[in-house]
């Protein structure tokens, strides 16, 4: 059975809202709301009483209509769970939750999108979807030529920018090179570099107006002046060809990005150029992709990737794919700015059917600037549909108190009697030139290149009329659509759920540390490992690599041959690290403090007959800068030098005071990468604690401590099994998790029976068989 919104309630901030209401909810089909009627009631929570009707249509919602949803099982399931909620959502009404300030802004959000689907053409957006889709099955090829012109532009300066790009349309078609005319007269940035070649594009790549013009275009003309949101261009088409339809590739990647270091970004380029060498050599792309492949969402899938058309990926990665023409086929190393890629070509097919891309081009058709064409229809259909009338003297009434300071965005009204004049009504509504001024003292903003009248009128009292008209019609949406009346009141009893939730269970459950030890001692027995084994994994590309690497596994820590220290130097005459020498120990710092893996041993020389004492204070010296740093005592260690033979003069005897340092690491990380710094892929160390079965390579162990060594997938492995675990019960803090979880729902199920006893829960047996029969 599915699950209802209200069940689900916890992760309602996160859901889409649009995908909660259906197309068909937001068409004229949609039911109308009826007459109030007495309505039979199936359930009666304290003294609210819930109508079969309201029960029948959510319940139909989240299991269908068919008889075979009407089971005596099914629905006794369903009341039971819809009856705990009920009764949580009637405690937060009676506490008042959703009256706070809080509730009614979030409830006011969420009804703004449920409005949405409302609020638009359907056969506008069908009008549209359909062509884009149409446009999609070719690419154009096109270059422009743009005169910068605001929307909000002085008439006047709508034509001289209109008449400058219709003079370079008739040197254009004069024979003038369209591409010099770009380079010396566009306003685009881009075209001192491109020349206004925008390349091939398809449908929903550019702005609605842009794109209606190119594909209206022929190849080898140029258009007539088309006005967007930038300005005026004119476009000459230059080609068109059939679209490359979609490819599905895989890769393996060998990932770096900008930051990384450069012998990073070597080591990357290493990486994926013997991984090339190694499948040119016959190997499994699926292992070496398992293997080495820095994508970890694909490398256990082969490295596969979605489908996608051209404009959906890194250009770099796009043009290489489109390339590929024979199935298994794969590219040589390919640079974006993740990374370096081998693809490898799966399948190509040619544009999808208008069934498979319709739900991703109907979300962008509500995005793209031909969205504008749809909000013209619909604010069309609501002047028609709600009686709107205008009063022509009004609105002149009201432009004509504009001035200058409008276009600063500093415009102010004195209240008057003859701001009562209305402007236009709305079913008969008034709206008044004083409720246009509060808009525009609310909404105005500093604008360039135009006038305040033009202002006012064209831009202000036009988005005053749509947001009163829209704002209107929203208002009045429960009176005319019973699914968006009921989807309304799921949401309401959603978001009020979340919060009692949140209060009396969720955070109770986090917070209440005694109640929740004292739950996981009651059940202590749920919370358990199964027998469990620690391991390290060596995977290595030859016997001898590995051999080698089995005798340093024993080894506890591992000297960092790339780190270098000169000497450690003191002062004359004292135990103290002189300049020189702390320039060194600062150096080892800050490689102790980027890796926490790493320690640091420190060699002291000893004088010929020195005594014991002066060697501690020149240990001591370098163990309290070190810690000065931060660097705890127990990562650095010291050891003594052999000592010299005896020295005559105190210039010899100086020579003799040194410490060397030496940085190590216990990290079997760094051996990896020790042994794959001149051949990549040589070896992959990996460290875990294992279930049973949960890891392939363990699965061909004995289940025992000890080493195995085996070739599988022309790999050479050694696995060290160095301690199996018992079964036995987690530890709280092991299980914790779980033991929230579970309190959680012993909380939930306590505060459920005293909302029982609060509000007593009485069902109409006869409404229930009535639904049971149907």
């Amino acid at each position: 059975m599915r699950l209802p919104f209200w069940i689900l309630a916890a992760t309602l901030s996160g859901m889409l809202i649009n995908s909660c209401v259906s197309e068909k909810t937001a068409t004229s089909s949609s039911k109308k709301t009826s007459p109030v009627t007495e309505e039979p009631n199936i359930l009666t929570i304290g003294n609210e009483k819930i109508s079969t009707e309201d029960f029948k249509y959510v319940y139909e919602k989240n299991n269908g209509k068919s008889p075979e949803a009407y089971s005596k099982a099914s629905l006794d399931e369903y009341l039971n769970l819809y009856t705990r909620f009920k009764l949580r959502v009637k405690e937060g009404e009676e506490l008042g939750l959703d009256t706070t300030v809080a509730f009614r802004q979030e409830f006011a959000g969420y009804q703004k999108q449920l409005a949405q689907p409302y609020l638009t053409e359907k056969e506008v957006t069908e009008m549209l979807v359909k062509q884009a889709y149409d446009r999609m099955k070719e690419e154009v090829r096109a270059s422009h030529i743009l005169i910068l012109c605001s929307p909000t532009a002085d008439p006047k300066d709508t034509l001289i920018a209109y008449n400058k790009v219709l003079a370079l349309k008739e040197r254009a078609l004069k024979g003038e090179d369209f591409g010099t005319l770009a380079v010396q007269n566009s306003e685009d940035p881009s075209a001192k570099s491109n020349k206004g070649d925008l390349g091939y594009f398809t449908a929903l790549s550019m702005v609605y107006e842009f794109e209606e013009a190119a594909y209206n275009t022929k190849v080898g003309s140029v258009s007539n002046p088309v006005r967007t949101k930038f300005g005026y261009h004119i476009i000459k088409v230059v080609d068109r060809r059939p679209s490359q339809g979609q490819v599905h590739v895989a890769h393996i990647m060998a990932r770096y990005s900008q930051g990384m270091s450069v012998e990073d970004s070597i080591s990357a380029k290493n990486k994926i150029d013997q991984i090339y060498v190694e499948l040119q050599s016959g190997k499994s792309w699926n292992a070496l992709c398992e293997e080495f492949s820095d994508d970890v969402n694909s490398k256990n899938k082969g490295g596969e990737l979605q489908w996608f058309s051209t404009g959906k990926m890194i250009p770099s990665f796009e043009n290489a794919a489109f390339t590929l023409t024979t199935p298994g086929q794969y590219t040589a190393p390919v640079q974006t700015p993740y990374g370096w890629h081998i693809i490898k070509l799966i399948e190509r097919k040619p544009l999808g059917s208008f069934e498979e891309l319709e739900p991703s081009i109907r979300a962008k058709v509500t995005k793209d600037s031909r969205s504008d064409l749809n909000k013209k229809m619909l604010i069309a259909r609501l002047k028609r549909d709600n009686n709107f009338t205008e009063n022509a003297k009004g609105v002149d009434y009201a432009v004509s108190k504009a001035d200058s300071s409008l276009l600063i965005g500093n415009w102010t009204f004195q209240p008057s009697e003859k701001n009562k004049i209305t402007l236009f009504t709305i079913n008969k509504k008034k709206y008044t030139a004083e409720d246009f001024f509060g808009y525009v003292f609310e909404n105005q903003q500093a604008i360039r290149s135009t006038s305040p009248q033009v202002y006012m009128r064209n831009v202000l009292y036009t988005n005053f009329v749509n947001a009163s008209l829209i704002d209107y019609e929203e208002a009045h949406l429960s009176e005319k659509y019973v699914d968006y009346r009921m989807l309304l009141k799921e949401y309401h009893d959603g978001i009020l759920l979340f919060q009692m939730m949140e209060d009396k269970v969720w955070n109770r459950a986090s917070s209440d540390t005694a109640g929740l030890r004292k739950y996981y001692t009651e059940h202590t027995s749920r919370y358990t490992w199964s027998d469990r084994a620690h391991a390290y994994i060596v995977s290595a590309a030859s016997k001898q690599i590995l051999d080698n690497v089995s005798a340093d596994l024993k080894k506890s820590s591992y000297v960092m041959k790339e780190h270098t220290f000169d000497n450690i130097t003191y002062d004359k005459n004292s135990s103290s690290v002189n300049k020189a020498g702390r320039s060194q120990l600062d150096k080892a710092i800050l490689v102790l403090r980027k890796d926490p893996a790493t320690s640091v041993i420190v060699k002291l020389s000893k004088e010929h007959g020195e005594a014991a004492s002066v060697s501690a204070q020149r240990q001591d010296s370098i163990l309290f800068y070190f810690n000065k740093a931060g660097i705890k005592t127990e990562r650095v260690s010291f050891s003594v030098l052999p000592t010299p033979p005896a020295r005559k003069t105190e210039a010899q005897r100086q020579t003799d005071r040194f410490a060397e340092i030496r940085i190590i690491t216990s990290s079997k990380k760094y051996l990896e990468n020790s042994y794959n710094e001149k051949t990549p892929l040589s070896l992959q160390i990996t460290e875990n604690t294992y279930t049973k079965n949960e890891n392939e390579i363990l699965n061909k162990c004995t289940w025992e401590k000890g080493e195995y060594t085996f070739e599988y997938n022309n790999r050479f492995y050694l696995v060290v099994i160095d301690r199996i675990d018992a079964p036995r019960n987690k530890t709280f803090d092991e299980a914790k998790g779980l033991v929230i979880s579970d309190y959680q729902s012993y909380l939930e199920n306590q505060w459920i029976d005293e909302l029982k006893v609060k509000y007593p829960v009485t069902v109409n047996d006869v409404e229930l068989q009535k639904l049971i029969k149907r």
